[in-house]
C-alpha cells in the first residue's frame, strides 16, 4: 500500500500494518480466495490485502474500500438546540472494523485535515419559522405573545384585537337630507337616490356641535340695547336655543330691567315668582322648590321675572338681585340676563361684574347704531377689554323696513373693531309680541341667525372652574 493509497484510511482514523511492496488486488481471483486456498477457516479471517467481504464472498481491494465515504450521520437534538455532529470512534482493533459514530470525545476533538473526498460540511441550524402578521407558525410556538409583547423581528405589536378596525369593515352610511329638493328626491325615489344633506345643512350641524361643546361651571350672557331695539326678543330666542341644543343643562333668563320688564310675559306669562319671593324662601333644598318660582316655555327656557304690577312697585336693588341668582346657580349652567337700558344703574353695574359674554342689541338706522356705539365705549372706558372680545353685535331688524345698504354699512363699522356683528331679520312671527315658544315658529333664516349667535356665544365657554377664570 502507498502512502496515497492510505490517506483517506488516516484522515478517517483508520490504522493498519505499513507493508512497502504490497500491491493491490486487482480483482477477485482463484489464487487468492480465501475459500479455494485454506478452506471455511480462511474464509472467517481475512486478510490484511481485502476489503470488506459482500454476500456473494467477493472482496474487494482496500483501496477501493478506502475511497468510500462514510454516510453522514445525522445530527443528533441537545438541549440548547443546536445539532451535534459525533466524530469516529478511535477504540477500534483495525480498519477492519466499520467506522462507528458515537458522541464527541472532548479529549480528542475531531478535526480533519483537510477537505475529505464526497464530504459535505453540514448545514447551519435554521431559524424559527416565522408567519405573516405574527400568527404562529403550524407546530410551533406562536410568534407574538397574547399580551401585546414584542414579536420576532418584523412581526407587528398589539393584540389583534387593536388591529380590527370597525370603521373599515362597517361601510359609512350618508346621512339623510332635512329638508328642500334633496329630501323632495329623496321621498321620490323612495330612498334609492340620497344626495346627503346641503353644504347650508351641514352648516348649521357644525354650529350646533359648537353650542352642545363642553361647558365647565356657570355661564352668564348680559344683554345690552336701547330700549325698543328688540333687546327682549332677543334675550328669549337666543336662551330658547340653548335649551333646544342643550337638553342636558338647565337655562334660565334673568329679567334684571328695572323699567317694568317684560321679559317674563315673553317666556311664560304665568310665571307666578319673582326676585322677592325667591330670595325670602328659606325651603329651596331641591330643583323642585326652584321651579315653583320660577316659569318656562316649550322650549324648556325657564325665567325669573321682574315687577310687572305697578300696583305694588318694588325696587330690584343689588343685594336682592344678588341673593336670588345666587340660588339660580345651584341649579342652572347657562344664564341669559336681560339688562336695563340705563349702564348706570346699580343693578346693572352688579350684572356686569359677573358677565361672561355680552350681546348688544343694535337696530339697523343711525339712532340705534349710535346707542350700541355709546355702550361698546362705556365698556372700553372702564377697561372691560376682556369683556368686549367676547362681545356680539345683534343688527335686529325689528319692523322691516332697513335697506340693505345700511344694514352692510353699520356691519362693516362694527366689525372692523373685531366684534361678531350677526344681522337678524324681520320676522313676522317676532314682531307682534306673545310668547316664544322656542324656534319653530321663526323663519328659517331668523332661525339660523339666532342658532349663529348662540354659536358665537359657545366659543367662549369657559374651560377651568369659575373662580379662576377672568371676566374682564
Amino acid at each position: 500500500m502507498t502512502d496515497s493509497d492510505d490517506v483517506p484510511g488516516r484522515e478517517l482514523g483508520w490504522s493498519a500494518a505499513e507493508e512497502s511492496d504490497h500491491e493491490p488486488n486487482p480483482g477477485p481471483s482463484r489464487r487468492h480466495d480465501p475459500v479455494a486456498q485454506g478452506g471455511p477457516e480462511a474464509s472467517r479471517q481475512p486478510s490484511a490485502d481485502a476489503g470488506p467481504t459482500s454476500e456473494a464472498g467477493w472482496s474487494q481491494p482496500f483501496s477501493a474500500w478506502a475511497n468510500r465515504v462514510a454516510p453522514e450521520p445525522l445530527p443528533r437534538p441537545q438541549p440548547d438546540g443546536e445539532p451535534q455532529f459525533g466524530e469516529p470512534d478511535d477504540a477500534r482493533g483495525s480498519f477492519r472494523e466499520p467506522p462507528q459514530f458515537g458522541p464527541p470525545n472532548p479529549s480528542r476533538p475531531y478535526a480533519p485535515s483537510g477537505p475529505q473526498a464526497g464530504w459535505q460540511e453540514p448545514p447551519p441550524p435554521r431559524p424559527p419559522a416565522q408567519s405573516p402578521q405574527g400568527y404562529p407558525p403550524a407546530g410551533g410556538r406562536p410568534a407574538q405573545s397574547w399580551g401585546g409583547g414584542p414579536g420576532p423581528a418584523g412581526a407587528p405589536v398589539g393584540s389583534y384585537a387593536d388591529r380590527i378596525r370597525a370603521d373599515q369593515l362597517v361601510p359609512t352610511r350618508k346621512p339623510l337630507p332635512g329638508r328642500g329638493w334633496r329630501k323632495l328626491l329623496y321621498g321620490a325615489t323612495f330612498g334609492l337616490v340620497n344626495l346627503g344633506p346641503s353644504p347650508d345643512e351641514l352648516r348649521e350641524a357644525e354650529l350646533a356641535a359648537s353650542i352642545k361643546s363642553v361647558l365647565r361651571g356657570h355661564y352668564k350672557v348680559g344683554v345690552l340695547g336701547k330700549g325698543g331695539v328688540g333687546k327682549t326678543t332677543v334675550s328669549a330666542s337666543v336662551g330658547s336655543v340653548f335649551a333646544e341644543l342643550r337638553q342636558d343643562d338647565r337655562v334660565v333668563a334673568i329679567d334684571a330691567d328695572t323699567a317694568f320688564g317684560k321679559l317674563g310675559s315673553r317666556v311664560d306669562p304665568k310665571a307666578q315668582g319673582s326676585y322677592w319671593e325667591l330670595a325670602s324662601d328659606r325651603h329651596l333644598d331641591s330643583f323642585a322648590d326652584v321651579r315653583t318660582r320660577v316659569g318656562n316655555n316649550a322650549a324648556g327656557l325657564f325665567v325669573l321675572a321682574g315687577e310687572a304690577t305697578p300696583a305694588r312697585r318694588r325696587v330690584l336693588d343689588p343685594a336682592i338681585y344678588r341673593e336670588a341668582t345666587a340660588r339660580l346657580d345651584r341649579y342652572f349652567s347657562i344664564s341669559i340676563i336681560d339688562c336695563s337700558s340705563t349702564m348706570d344703574s346699580p343693578v346693572t353695574q352688579e350684572v356686569m361684574r359677573d358677565l361672561d359674554a355680552l350681546i348688544v342689541v343694535s337696530s339697523p338706522w343711525v339712532d340705534g347704531a349710535a346707542a350700541a356705539g355709546q355702550t361698546m365705549d362705556w365698556l372700553a372706558g372702564r377697561g372691560m377689554m376682556g369683556l368686549l372680545s367676547r362681545t356680539v353685535i345683534v343688527l335686529n331688524d325689528s319692523d322691516g323696513h332697513a335697506d340693505k345698504r345700511t344694514r352692510s354699512i353699520l356691519a362693516q363699522q362694527f366689525g372692523s373693531h373685531g366684534q361678531t356683528v350677526i344681522e337678524v331679520p324681520f320676522d313676522g312671527h317676532l314682531r307682534p309680541g306673545g310668547v316664544i315658544d322656542g324656534t319653530t315658529e321663526m323663519s328659517a333664516a331668523t332661525r339660523r341667525r339666532f342658532i349663529e349667535i348662540a354659536a358665537a356665544l359657545a366659543g367662549h365657554f369657559p374651560t377651568q372652574a369659575d373662580r379662576d377664570r377672568e371676566r374682564f
